[in-house]
C-alpha cells in the first residue's frame, strides 16, 4: 500500500469514528434527559436554555480562536443577520425544545426515532420544490417511514396507541423541525462555516427562550447525578458531539455521514433499554430499523446523484 492509500485509509477513520462518536452521544445525550426529567423532575424548557446558552458561548470562544473577529462579521448583512436569526429561532431552538418535550411525553428512543423522520420530510418537500417525481428509491423510504411510525405508534395495534398524543405530536415536529433546521442555513454554512452558524444559533435561540424560561427558575431535584448529567448533556452530547460531527465532514461526504450518523436512534433505544428499562418489544424494534431504513435509502440515493 503507498503512502497516498495508506493516508486515504486513515482519514477515512478518522472521519468515521468521529461520526459515530458525535451520533452515539447524541443519542446517549437524549437518555440522559429522560432520566433527568423523569428521575428527577426537570424540565425540558429550564435544559433546553441552559444547553442552548452554555454550548452556543463556548462554541462561539472556540469558533474565535479559530476565526478571530470574523466570527462577528455575520451580523454586518441585515439579510444575512434575519436569516440567522430565523435559524436560530425556528431551527435551532425549536429542533432542541420538540425533541426535548417529545422525550418528556415518551422516552429518548421514541423522541429520537421520530425525529429521525426529518430526512422523509425533506425528500418530499425537494422533491415538490422542484417539481418533479420521487425516484422509487425515494418512495420505498416513504413507505418504510410510514410502516415504522405506525409500528413505533401503535406496536402493531390499529385500534389504539402506544404513546400519548402529546409525544407522537412533539416527536413529528421535532422532524419537521430537523428538516427546516437542515435546510434553511445553506447559504450561511457554505460562506461562514457550520462552527460559527451552529454557535450563533445555539446562543440566539437560548437567549430568546429565556424570555420564555429564564435560565434562574429551576424546576427539579438536584443531586450528584443530576449535576453530573447536566454537564454531560451540555460538554459530550452538544459540545463534543457537534464538533465530532463536524470535523468528519472534512473526511467524509455529506451522504457517508449521514448514514452513519443513523446510529443515533439505534444508541438512544439501546441505553433507554439497558439503562432505564424502557418497554421495548418487537414492533417498536421493526418500527425503529423501518425508519433507519429510510435514512440508509436517503443516503444511497444522495450519493448517487
Amino acid at each position: 500500500m503507498s503512502s497516498n492509500d495508506s493516508a486515504l485509509a486513515y482519514s477515512r477513520v478518522t472521519g468515521i469514528s468521529m461520526v459515530l462518536t458525535g451520533a452515539a452521544l447524541w443519542g446517549v445525550s437524549g437518555t440522559v434527559a429522560q432520566y433527568l426529567f423523569h428521575q428527577h423532575g426537570f424540565t425540558a424548557e429550564w435544559l433546553v436554555v441552559i444547553r442552548l446558552l452554555l454550548s452556543g458561548v463556548l462554541l462561539l470562544g472556540f469558533a474565535y480562536q479559530k476565526e478571530g473577529h470574523r466570527v462577528w462579521a455575520v451580523w454586518k448583512s441585515k439579510k444575512e443577520a434575519f436569516s440567522l436569526v430565523a435559524f436560530s429561532i425556528l431551527g435551532m431552538l425549536a429542533v432542541q425544545y420538540t425533541y426535548f418535550a417529545a422525550i418528556t411525553h415518551s422516552n429518548a428512543a421514541t423522541a429520537t426515532i421520530l425525529q429521525y423522520l426529518g430526512p422523509v420530510i425533506i425528500t418530499i418537500y425537494v422533491a415538490v420544490k422542484g417539481k418533479r417525481l420521487p425516484t422509487g428509491r425515494e418512495i420505498s423510504a416513504v413507505v418504510l417511514a410510514v410502516i415504522g411510525t405506525f409500528l413505533l405508534v401503535t406496536q402493531g395495534n390499529i385500534s389504539s396507541l402506544s404513546i400519548s398524543g402529546w409525544a407522537l405530536f412533539w416527536g413529528l415536529s421535532s422532524a419537521v423541525a430537523l428538516a427546516f433546521y437542515t435546510l434553511q442555513p445553506n447559504n450561511l454554512l457554505k460562506k461562514w462555516g457550520s462552527m460559527i452558524i451552529v454557535g450563533w444559533g445555539m446562543l440566539v435561540g437560548g437567549i430568546g427562550f429565556s424570555f420564555v424560561h429564564p435560565p434562574w427558575r429551576l424546576v427539579g431535584q438536584w443531586s450528584p447525578s443530576a449535576l453530573m448529567a447536566v454537564v454531560f448533556i451540555v460538554i459530550f452530547g452538544t459540545l463534543i458531539a457537534f464538533y465530532c460531527y463536524l470535523e468528519s465532514l472534512k473526511y467524509l461526504s455529506a451522504s457517508e455521514t449521514s448514514l452513519l450518523a443513523s446510529i443515533e436512534p439505534l444508541s438512544a433505544t439501546f441505553t433507554s433499554v439497558v439503562w432505564l428499562n424502557i418497554s421495548f418489544g418487537l414492533p417498536e424494534w421493526s418500527g425503529t430499523f423501518c425508519i433507519i431504513a429510510t435514512v440508509v435509502l436517503l443516503s444511497l440515493s444522495r450519493s448517487k446523484n
